[in-house]
């Protein structure tokens, strides 16, 4: 009866596969489909790839996808947050980011390893805990976010690029990095991967030349006096970088569905960990260490125009060094799209997970749709910049603190931390009958969301705990609530289908 049951499991996700490529090429999409894969442009959709097919053996990319993702002025702005709208000292500034992302970056570590173990886009293996119609919840948020995530991206590029010229704008910069980022994800997985193994270069030399131009001006302001900071500041600061990294969970298994499931779970995390955290550390602390000595260098403080342009600071700081300053302002700049691309293509994918008719359309249709909501958005953005970064990045921690609970509950208490087929029948991935009911997790969300209302603090809203001084801690509210109820409705859920003789599907 059970081979039966698996038989009938893996014919319908042939089925499925196979109806969804036929669909996937229609008339004016399929010609084009057809003419860009000749060209090498990745137009595989979002089936799950097969073992046989994770070939890929560099499994060192995976440390240099999310080392470039995040070695860049993004990481240099969530730390210059400290200082710039947290009103912290560089010291405090400094040791909060060493702290949290020493814990945080464990997360996309284990994100991960779903990548090359389990072959499946993360909106799909989301499934496997949320259900067919439950993960449509986490996918539309996706979606939402990492245009929220790309916006944000080409608002520092933007500003970065203006800063050159009095001739240039943030929206000419805007423009530049979105068609910079458009071709790069264009080109797909394979591309996006080689890209990140050198878009660190310019980043690096930037921040190198940063400090040793900056370096007494640095050394000066530790002595300065700093008001004492207080609690409320410290874990909103500490709740914001947390945002920062989780918010990269719900895309980080999508950069490792063509790697060899061969390697390790330990390789495969080691390498995502270091990436993150190395690149966050030192990128964030130097955006805390310059945010907190602008003040005090009017030359700076002219270019951080009032906190709200982090690059017209990084010029500032370069522009002793005359052209070659330049030079590595404008690489910063476009090597911003090292972000960006891997946000754009996760969008893409994300659209294509909500529902089988959004699967239809081919990537490169919403590759197109993203980067159309992009440029207008981002030009009105960039004219409040700090307040537009705090919001997107916390609303987009809120329910990634929740997805992440339930992914990592689901894995360690109900798979036994298995990747094997029993834990995870793959050929399922698109047959609602056999995946979970996702009830659990639909009711472990909202009683999370709900629990971590009180606790929020942001410029539209401030909860009535986080009034009484607590700071913005609702991301870490969500992450335990959002366990601790996922595990309780698992269980309970469990314990029904076994007293009405339902057989668990997984």
């Amino acid at each position: 009866m059970q081979s039966y049951t698996m038989e009938r499991k893996q014919d319908s996700t042939r089925d499925d596969s196979h109806m969804e490529d036929s669909r996937y090429h229609i008339g004016f999409l399929r010609h084009t489909t057809q003419l860009l894969s000749r060209y090498g442009i990745e137009t595989h959709g979002i089936v799950p790839v097969p073992a046989e097919e994770r070939l890929e053996t560099r499994w060192y990319q995976l440390f240099f996808v999310w080392f470039s993702s995040c070695m860049n002025l993004l990481a240099f702005s969530t730390g210059a947050a400290g200082p710039a709208f947290f009103s912290l000292g560089v010291r405090d500034s400094i040791a909060i980011i060493v702290i949290v992302d020493l814990v945080c970056c464990l997360l996309p570590g284990f994100f991960a390893v779903f990548g090359p173990k389990l072959g499946m886009r993360a909106m799909v293996q989301a499934r496997f805990s949320w259900g067919y119609f439950g993960a449509i919840i986490p996918t539309v948020l996706n979606v939402f976010s990492l245009e929220g995530f790309l916006i944000l991206n080409c608002i520092i590029g933007g500003q970065t690029i203006a800063s050159l010229s009095s001739q240039l704008d943030d929206t000419l910069g805007i423009v530049i990095l979105g068609i910079v980022s458009l071709v790069i994800t264009f080109c797909g997985y394979r591309v996006i991967h080689w890209y990140e193994s050198v878009a660190w270069i310019p980043n690096v030399i930037a921040f190198i030349a940063m400090l040793a131009v900056g370096y007494p001006q640095l050394c000066e302001n530790l002595s300065a006096p700093v008001p004492p900071a207080t609690l409320a500041n410290v874990m909103s600061f500490a709740s914001f970088l947390t945002s920062n990294i989780i918010g990269w969970c719900p895309m980080i298994p999508d950069y490792g569905v063509h790697h060899s499931p061969d390697a390790s779970s330990a390789r495969i995390f080691i390498y995502t960990y270091l990436g993150f955290f190395v690149s966050n550390v030192t990128g964030q602390a130097l955006g805390a260490a310059f945010a907190a000595a602008a003040p005090s260098v009017p030359a700076w403080n002219a270019g951080f125009d009032d906190s709200s342009s982090v690059g017209g600071l990084l010029h500032s700081v370069l522009l002793p060094t005359g052209a070659f300053g330049e030079i590595l302002t404008a690489l910063a700049a476009l090597s911003i799209s090292s972000a960006c691309a891997p946000t754009i293509y996760t969008f893409s994918n994300s659209f294509m997970a909500i529902a089988t008719w959004f699967a239809v359309v081919p990537r490169w249709v919403y590759i197109l749709i993203s980067e159309g909501i992009l440029i207008p958005v981002a030009i009105v953005g960039a004219k409040r910049f700090y307040t537009t970064f705090i919001d997107i990045l916390n609303i987009v921690g809120y329910w990634s603190s929740v997805f992440s609970a339930i992914i990592l509950t689901e894995h360690m208490l109900f798979r036994r931390a298995s990747f094997s087929e029993d834990q995870y029948p793959i050929t399922t991935w698109a047959s609602y009958d056999f995946l979970p009911s996702g009830i659990p997790a639909v009711v472990a969300f909202v009683c999370a969301c709900g629990a971590l209302v009180p606790f929020m603090s942001q410029a539209w809203y401030v909860g009535p705990v986080a009034r009484q001084g607590s700071g913005d801690v609702g991301v870490f509210v969500g992450f335990v609530v959002g366990a601790i109820t996922y595990a309780l409705a698992r269980i309970f859920e469990k314990i029904l289908y076994k007293r009405i003789g339902k057989a668990d599907p997984y």
